[in-house]
C-alpha cells in the first residue's frame, strides 16, 4: 500500500500577531475611511492569532539594514515591484524547503536520502530555474538521477496533485520513494488597496513549507502511516471568476470573492460524492443511511479562512472535533496556500494526546524560534537546541489509542473553482 511515511513542516522565524498587523495596516495613508473599516473587520473576523512571514521588518526585531517592505521610521508599507518580490522568494524559500525536507527524512530513519527516486515540488508564490526541485537534490545529497517535477501556480489545492503523482509513481514502482515539498511565501505579495479581495487576502495569507515522504516500501512495525486510498478532483464552473491568482506589476494579485464560502457550501457535498463512492466500505455505510461525517473519522479541510471552515462544517454536518485540527492550523499559522493542508495532515498523523506531552508541538515551535535562533534566510535552526531526529519524531502511540485504523477525508479549494479531495487511512505499520 502506498502511504505517507512522514510529514514535517518549517516556518520563517518572524511571527506577526494578527492584532499588530491589523493596526499597522489601518495606519497606512493609502487607506481611506472605508478601507480602514474593512481591514479591521477582516482581521478581527479571521480567527487567526499569529502568522509567519519571511519579511523580517514586519516582526519585532531590527530587521534588515535596507528593508524592502517597510520604512521603519515612518511605518509606511513599501511597494516593491514583482521582480524584487520574486528575488526575495528565491532567497527565502530555499532554506525553508531544505529544513522541512531534512526533518521529513529524519522522521523516517530507515530511509536514506539516496533512497529518494522522485522529487515533486509545489509553489504558486514565486518562480526560478533551476527551481526548488533542483535545490533539494543538491542540498540534501539526493542521487543526481532522481526524477524532478515542479507543480507551479496551482493555488491552495496544489498539494493534492503532488500527492496523487507520488502515489502513481509508487504504484508503478513499489520500490520508489517520493519526496513531496510545498513552499508558499504569500506575504511577499501584500500590497495596499481598498479592494475587499485584497484586504481579505492580506488578513489570512502567510508563509510556510511542508515536506512528505511517500512510498510503498514496508515501514518498521509500529510506525504511524497515512495510506493514500483515493483521489478525486472536480471543477465548480460557478466559481471560475470568484477565485483567481495572477501576476501583476506589484506582485501577484489575488481575487478572492466574498461569495466563495457560499459557493463551496452549495457544492462541497456533490464534489465529495465521487470520492466516497470509490471506497466500498464508505459506500456501504452511506447506503445504510450514515452521513459522511459518521462514515469518516477525521477531516483535513484546507483552512482557507474561517468562513470556508464554517460553511464546510455546516454543509457536511461535521462536529467541532472533526474540524479542530484545521481550525488550530488556521489560528496558529494562517493560510499558507498549498502547504496548509500538509500542516493539518501532520496533526492527524500524530494527533494531540498521542505525543509525549500535551502541547509538544508548540514547544518545538517555540524552541525553534527562541531557543535556537534564526539561521540563513530567517529559518530557525533546530540543530543548536534540539537533537535532529528524536525531537521531531513523535513516539509510538499506545496500543489502545491506535487499535483501530482511522479514515480521513482531506480537501482543498483553489482557482477554477477547483475542489480536490482525498481519502486516507491512518494506521500503524505491521512491518510488512
Amino acid at each position: 500500500m502506498v502511504a505517507i511515511r512522514s510529514i514535517e513542516t518549517a516556518v520563517p522565524a518572524t511571527v506577526i500577531r494578527q492584532s499588530e498587523f491589523r493596526d499597522l495596516l489601518t495606519g497606512q495613508p493609502g487607506y481611506g475611511r472605508l478601507g480602514r473599516r474593512l481591514v479591521g473587520a477582516a482581521f478581527d473576523a479571521s480567527a487567526i492569532e499569529t502568522r509567519h512571514t519571511v519579511i523580517e521588518e514586519f516582526g519585532d526585531g531590527a530587521g534588515p539594514a535596507d528593508p524592502a517592505f517597510l520604512d521603519r521610521e515612518s511605518g509606511a508599507i513599501l511597494v516593491p515591484g514583482t521582480g524584487a518580490r520574486n528575488d526575495a522568494y528565491v532567497r527565502a524559500s530555499r532554506p525553508l524547503i531544505v529544513d522541512a525536507a531534512r526533518k521529513a527524512l529524519a522522521a523516517a530513519p530507515d530511509l536514506d536520502p539516496s533512497d529518494v527516486t522522485h522529487v515533486v515540488t509545489v509553489s504558486c508564490t514565486g518562480f526560478s530555474a533551476p527551481g526548488p526541485d533542483y535545490v533539494l537534490v543538491r542540498e540534501l545529497g539526493l542521487r543526481p538521477s532522481a526524477q524532478r517535477y515542479h507543480l507551479g501556480f496551482l493555488g491552495c489545492y496544489g498539494a493534492f496533485p503532488a500527492l496523487r503523482a507520488a502515489e502513481q509513481f509508487c504504484r508503478a514502482d513499489p520500490d520508489a520513494v517520493v519526496l513531496v515539498v510545498s513552499v508558499e511565501l504569500c506575504s511577499l505579495h501584500v500590497h495596499l488597496d481598498d479592494d475587499p479581495d485584497t484586504i481579505v487576502a492580506a488578513s489570512v495569507f502567510a508563509d510556510g513549507a511542508a515536506a512528505a515522504l511517500v512510498t510503498a516500501r514496508p515501514a518498521p512495525s509500529g510506525v504511524a502511516l497515512l495510506d493514500l486510498d483515493a483521489f478525486e478532483t472536480t471543477v465548480i464552473p460557478e466559481g471560475e471568476t470568484a477565485m483567481a491568482w495572477s501576476i501583476g506589476d506589484r506582485g501577484f494579485d489575488m481575487v478572492l470573492s466574498s461569495y466563495v464560502p457560499r459557493i463551496v457550501e452549495q457544492h462541497v457535498g456533490d464534489a465529495l460524492e465521487p470520492l466516497l463512492e470509490r471506497d466500498p466500505e464508505i459506500r456501504g455505510a452511506l447506503a445504510a443511511g450514515l452521513a459522511p461525517a459518521e462514515a469518516i473519522d477525521r477531516w483535513a479541510v484546507h483552512p482557507g479562512g474561517r468562513s470556508i471552515l464554517d460553511r464546510v462544517q455546516t454543509a457536511l454536518g461535521l462536529s467541532d472535533e472533526q474540524v479542530d485540527d484545521s481550525r488550530s492550523v488556521l489560528r496558529d499559522y494562517g493560510n499558507m496556500s498549498s502547504a496548509t493542508v500538509l500542516f493539518v495532515l501532520r496533526r492527524l498523523l500524530h494527533p494531540a494526546g498521542r505525543e509525549p506531552e500535551a502541547g509538544a508541538e508548540a514547544v518545538i515551535v517555540e524552541r525553534e524560534l527562541v531557543g535556537a535562533g534564526a539561521g540563513a534566510g530567517g529559518v530557525a535552526d533546530m540543530g543548536a537546541a534540539l537533537p535532529a531526529a528524536p525531537a521531531i519524531i513523535p513516539p509510538a502511540s499506545t496500543p489502545a489509542q491506535d487499535a483501530r485504523p482511522e479514515r480521513i477525508c482531506a480537501m482543498a479549494f483553489g482557482p477554477g473553482l477547483t475542489v480536490e479531495t482525498a481519502l486516507l487511512t491512518r494506521r500503524l505499520s505491521d512491518g510488512r
